[in-house]
């Protein structure tokens, strides 16, 4: 039986390394597949235009998909021939390809019909110098095939971003992110219907944000912060129903938040600060369960914390509505967001009591009520504000205070003031208790006060009885 089996794995194991070495033969026989002789050229001098004249790849690198690989360059095998599918410019690694002051764009980029990736990084530095735009024109001839466009951090790209970007229909990624860009958003990009990814942050983009954008229903990230994009919120934004992140932050943007925001029920990340929304705080917003991070802060919204339901939002983890112009009190139902990790309620009109229930949300690591009209005694533990530290805001605060008898002067609330204790009065039979004797000695003292030396009666005379006790004691000390 042993023998039979020793058999059989004799010949099975040479099986196994025919079949190793037949797949390794196959796979030299892609990587030594041509490169179709119009590609290679385009490619050539495409990487010329950014690079400089002086790079000259059909020395440096003769099979830029087989054994000299340029760095940035990707390929694919269509029809058993080589096709670039991707293209990376600027400096992302030493090897990279890096651009020169004066880019050029050149019609040749747009003759590789299988290119689905190309981004540029550092590119464009100098708006002063060579400032330079995007073309207006070359992209429809990518537009069965590029998936991705992104520009980084180009300074020197300046100018409108050009309609025939919304040629491209296979695009699932536009980044224009941290470059020089002006003008309005095209319209036209609202058809791109495959679109997954669509940030913009960091431009000088003005005008509104356009209705048709409501139509993309695929996407899952809409970033148009940082610019100065201003009107209202279109109702058809509703419509992004598969959004995940929407960060308008740092525009100039107005009007009430729509009620139709609450339809957006995937949404992580909500971020509309630095911007001139009113009109209160939208009831929707509580139908956002899958929320994790609001963030309004500093937009005069105004309205009443109580207005919406926050206990159902229980994925909160972040949530700033600091210079928002709310009033009322803090809700004690806020305790019941049991992730929540920041909460930030500064400089509004808030009034009322702090209840010392929100120091029992377990996750909670920075808790700013500063710049309120907040009032009472604060009732955390003296483990609260060691374990908060600075990241507990309650200063300028007018009326409220803390019980310093109860805790130890290194764990008490920053910019907040010891609530004054309550001192028993003594009756005026109490004289024995005042130094008898020294009963003279002490009304001359408070003669040197500014006191009077006529006699007292009622409630003038249990008043300076008990100024009396106070200057004994402390002549005792």
């Amino acid at each position: 039986m042993k023998s039979g089996m020793a058999i059989k794995l004799f010949i099975f194991v040479p099986l196994i390394v025919l079949g190793l070495g037949v797949r390794c033969y196959g796979e030299g026989e892609m990587e030594a597949a041509p490169m179709e002789k119009a590609e290679q050229e385009a490619l050539y001098t495409a990487i010329k235009g950014f690079v400089g004249n002086w790079w000259n790849g059909s020395n440096l690198y003769p099979d830029p998909c087989g054994w000299t690989p340029i760095e940035g360059v990707s390929c694919d095998i269509y029809d058993d021939l080589w096709y670039i599918t991707a293209l990376s410019f600027g400096s992302l690694h030493d090897n990279s390809l890096g651009c020169v002051t004066n880019v050029e764009f050149r019609e040749q980029l747009f003759e590789l019909k299988h290119l689905k990736s190309l981004s540029f990084f550092n590119c464009f530095t100098s708006s002063q110098q060579h400032p330079t735009t995007i073309p207006i024109s070359g992209w429809e001839n990518l537009a069965g095939s590029l998936e991705s466009l992104e520009f980084r951090s180009n300074p020197g790209l300046t100018g409108p971003i050009p309609t025939s970007l919304g040629h491209l229909m296979k695009l699932r990624s536009l980044v224009l992110l941290e470059n020089g860009l002006s003008g309005e958003l095209p319209t036209n990009l609202g058809r791109l219907s495959n679109l997954k990814k669509l940030v913009v942050s960091g431009n000088w983009l003005n005008g509104r944000i356009p209705d048709s954008f409501g139509y993309l229903s695929e996407l899952l990230i809409l970033d148009l912060s940082r610019n100065s994009l201003s009107g209202p919120l279109p109702l058809s934004l509703g419509g992004l129903t598969s959004l995940l992140k929407f960060d308008l932050s740092n525009n100039q943007l107005e009007g009430k938040i729509p009620k139709e925001i609450g339809y957006l029920k995937n949404i992580t990340l909500l971020d509309l600060r630095n911007n001139k929304f009113s009109g209160e705080l939208t009831k929707s917003l509580q139908e956002m369960y899958s929320l994790e991070e609001m963030v309004f802060s500093n937009n005069p919204i105004g309205g009443d914390l109580k207005s919406l339901e926050w206990k159902n939002l229980q994925n909160l983890v972040i949530l700033d509505l600091s210079n928002t112009g709310l009033a009322g009190e803090v809700p004690e139902f806020m305790a019941e967001l049991k992730r929540l990790r920041f909460l930030g309620l500064s400089n509004n009109k808030l009034t009322g009591t702090i209840s010392p229930k929100l120091a029992t949300m377990p996750c909670v690591s920075a808790l700013y009520l500063n710049g309120n009209n907040l009032s009472g005694e604060l009732q955390f533990s003296e483990w609260f504000y060691g374990k908060m530290g600075r990241r507990f805001g309650a200063w300028n605060n007018p009326n409220l205070c803390y019980p310093s008898g109860l805790m130890s002067t290194s764990h008490i609330p920053l910019g907040v003031k010891p609530c004054q204790q309550e001192v028993t009065l003594l009756q005026p039979h109490s004289k024995n208790l005042l130094g008898g004797e020294n009963l003279n000695q002490n009304a001359h003292f408070m003669a040197s006060l500014g006191f009077s030396s006529y006699s007292v009666n009622g409630f003038w005379w249990v008043l300076l009885l008990q100024l009396l006790m106070m200057v004994l004691l402390l002549s005792f000390i």
